[in-house]
């Protein structure tokens, strides 16, 4: 048997703090090599962190991390084991996105990542190129200050592998795991065994099944060992790095690190049998034909050493294990609470204040905070020195005191207010307050009424006379202006008392003020710009109100928060109307639309790309039978009416945790204009007169059978119902949403 133990690692680097992701890499090395691991793989970028974005264009950073990996090289890190790290360089005056392996000292091999992600939340091509050079190994010239420290002049850089005497070694790096031709395919097939995955992939709802689905797949066809590290923390913006790092032996995961935690270092270990995967391919027929009619040969180093250990008796290979999904309910409390906590001890702040209405988003925001404040305190429990010492001086412990409690850590750090006014009903307020206390806050209530009637006073000196809310004859433009005041001094009174409440408790430093609108809101443009989500963090920006509802459920029992399933209960409302017998402002009917509509347009508009007539054309099939033709046209052109004429709103919209593919957030993952003409005159056109074609002609639509749509690809270019565009191509992408 030839057994190899293999490290892989998740690291909470922050990009540009080379201090800080070095003394990472160093100790994540440290304890592969004391586990007895003979090759090690770090995340994407390591040494800078991976989301430096424009830092990435200045030379300093390249010369910075060169300056790292040089400390590394002549240190005894890398004595006896194999290592990969990822940095960028600059070859031949253009700049790639890098793993450099090393042994011994000294470079092996400078393997450019040749797939760049540069959709959704990731712009590579903005800073580096993608390596095409598949022929030859080229020469690459050190720096001169790293060549006369190793005493190495060169090393051969561009696409290939390692061959050592007893196991090849190839890399793949984060998005070439997912490509339609991976390097793996043809690189197994040149008998390269184990493959080094350094990934920097952000953690979104969902989405760690496709990621696991991917590792695995990638050695079920091919056989192999493939070892994925990633990134793990908030590194400097609004993803969160979730980690995962994992081990898995043709098509089994024999070993999984955590999705969420605190901890900057973990490391992952596992022993392999290479003879296991010869086994694997051999017993392959189609493996061994295509092997052995490859004509590609990809070039390799040779290296004159072994990696493997001998087998001894009673050693046995790792396992295959069954791997751990986390429920979206505990994606939305642990996710965000580790994205929170990373921002927390890196900011220089002191602790948070939100503003608590006693409603659905800003009780999640609350939630979350306070499972913060319990995974801080499981982690000093466990004897995590680095977590207990920022939370001492967070919490400004002094004599020897430490937290012994999630809810006297949670009095410290986190002030919450209820800002009534005379439009707030007492079940909100009573809400408000029972959820602070189970938290653990500080709780203050403030009445406003006091400071929006002054601005009433203003208005009422310059026009002579006061605005009325519709309710009580009021127009449109009263009503909204009545409230815009409302929202808009909640936000200053928010920052005032940010400030104020520490310095009434001496406390020092300043306190981040924490938002609380959702994805669907900020998609309908239903919030007041510069209200109380005007803040400086939002830890929910990017979920539903759908999972919202869902995890106030799941929080209510399981962090033990009993007042948050009265809280998901109650129909959500802004409160900013005054409530009449006959009267009570509620925000669906408001925005004219249900939450779950929001969700299903805004899945349809981002995730399959719909513009109006399209997706017109998708909900007339997924909502045939219920609603008429006409009926849905209404529908989607007040929806795209009100997402043209708030678009506005996301130039300004709060920094906010990333977490779901429909976000509308604008600074880079959903990239789109902000001002549209709103009435859409060419679409909305299009969209009437399939609606009424289609309505004309409803008994034909009839007739047809959703099978016989899938049955007739010419359904597609007959009349003008769109209900064709739904049962050819690539299928009907509104199922399941």
């Amino acid at each position: 048997m030839r057994l190899l133990k293999v490290a892989t690692c998740n690291l909470n680097q922050w990009a540009m703090d080379f201090d800080t992701n070095l003394k990472n890499i160093k100790e994540s090395i440290e304890q592969a090599k004391k586990a007895g691991a003979k090759l090690r793989i770090g995340p994407e970028l390591e040494i800078t962190g991976y989301g430096c974005e424009d830092h990435f264009l200045e030379e300093d950073t390249v010369k910075h991390a060169w300056e790292c990996l040089t400390e590394i090289l002549t240190g005894d890190w890398t004595d006896g084991i194999l290592c990969s790290i990822g940095m960028p360089l600059i070859f031949e005056n253009v700049r790639y996105n890098c793993q450099v392996f090393c042994m011994n000292r000294q470079i092996l091999m400078i393997r450019p990542k040749m797939t760049l992600a540069n959709d959704g939340n990731y712009r590579e091509l903005r800073w580096f190129s993608a390596w095409t050079k598949k022929e030859d190994l080229l020469d690459f010239q050190l720096p001169p200050d790293v060549a006369e420290a190793i005493s190495q002049g060169s090393v051969p850089f561009g696409y290939g592998y390692l061959k050592f005497s007893d196991v090849s070694v190839a890399a793949e790096t984060c998005e070439e795991l997912f490509t339609a031709s991976p390097p793996r395919a043809e690189l197994s097939h040149n008998g390269v065994e184990v493959f080094v995955n350094a990934s920097g992939s952000h953690h979104q709802l969902r989405k760690l099944n496709v990621r696991i689905d991917a590792i695995k797949a990638a050695t079920v066809t091919c056989g192999g060992v493939y070892m994925y590290a990633n990134q793990q923390g908030c590194d400097g913006s609004r993803l969160y790095y979730d980690g995962c790092c994992c081990i898995a032996v043709n098509g089994d995961v024999v070993a999984q690190g955590s999705q969420f935690s605190l901890k900057d270092v973990e490391v992952l270990t596992a022993l392999v049998d290479l003879d296991a995967v010869s086994s694997y391919r051999g017993s392959s027929s189609s493996f061994r034909q295509q092997a052995s009619h490859n004509t590609s040969s990809v070039p390799y180093v040779k290296v004159p050493q072994k990696l493997c250990q001998k087998f001894k008796l009673g050693t046995c290979p790792t396992a295959p294990v069954e791997v751990k999904y986390h429920l979206p309910q505990e994606e939305i409390a642990f996710g965000p609470s580790c994205w929170l906590w990373d921002y927390l001890r890196r900011s220089g702040a002191s602790g948070f204040l939100l503003p608590l209405s006693g409603g659905a988003d800003s009780s999640s925001v609350a939630a979350i905070v306070g499972c913060m404040c319990q995974l801080v305190i499981k982690d000093i429990e466990k004897g995590d020195e680095q977590v207990k010492a920022d939370a001492l001086r967070i919490g400004q412990y002094k004599n020897g005191e430490f937290p012994n409690n999630s809810q006297e850590f949670a009095k410290r750090i986190l002030y919450t207010v209820f800002m009534g006014s005379g439009n707030s009903s007492k079940a909100t307020r009573s809400r408000a307050k029972r959820l602070s206390e189970e938290v653990g806050a500080h709780h203050v209530d403030v009445d406003i009424d006091n400071i929006f009637w002054a601005f009433l006073i203003v208005v009422q000196g310059l026009c002579g006379k006061l605005p009325r809310y519709k309710v009580d004859g009021g127009s449109n433009t009263e009503n909204l202006g009545l409230q815009n005041i409302q929202a808009r001094v909640r936000m200053v009174l928010a920052y005032m008392l940010s400030l104020f409440l520490p310095w009434m408790h001496n406390k020092s430093g300043f306190y981040l003020v924490l938002g609380s609108s959702n994805v669907d809101e900020a998609l309908r443009g239903y919030l007041t710009k510069y209200d109380c989500s005007a803040a400086d963090l939002n830890p929910i920006g990017s979920v539903s109100k759908q999972d919202l509802r869902s995890f106030l459920r799941w929080a209510s029992i399981h962090l033990n928060f009993p007042s948050l399933a009265e809280i998901e209960a109650a129909p959500p409302t802004a409160e900013l109307e005054p409530i009449r017998s006959d009267y009570s402002q509620l925000d669906e009917v408001d925005m004219g639309m249900t939450y779950e509509e929001l969700s299903v347009y805004g899945r349809l508009r981002k995730i399959f790309r719909c513009g109006p007539v399209a997706m017109y054309q998708y909900l007339c099939a997924k909502w045939k039978g219920s609603l008429s033709p006409s009926e849905v046209a209404e529908k989607v052109k007040h929806f795209f009416k009100y997402y043209a004429i708030n678009r506005h709103k996301m130039t300004v919209l709060t920094p906010s945790y990333h977490a779901e593919s429909y976000s509308p957030e604008d600074n880079r993952f959903d990239l789109r204009q902000f001002l549209y003409n709103s009435r859409w005159t060419y679409q909305f056109r299009k969209i009437d007169e399939l609606a009424k074609e289609a309505e004309t002609d409803e008994s034909q639509i009839e007739n047809i059978s959703s099978e016989d749509l899938v049955k007739d690809p010419d359904v597609k270019s007959t009349e003008g119902s769109g209900m064709g565009v739904v049962a050819v191509g690539a299928g009907n992408p509104s199922a399941g949403l």
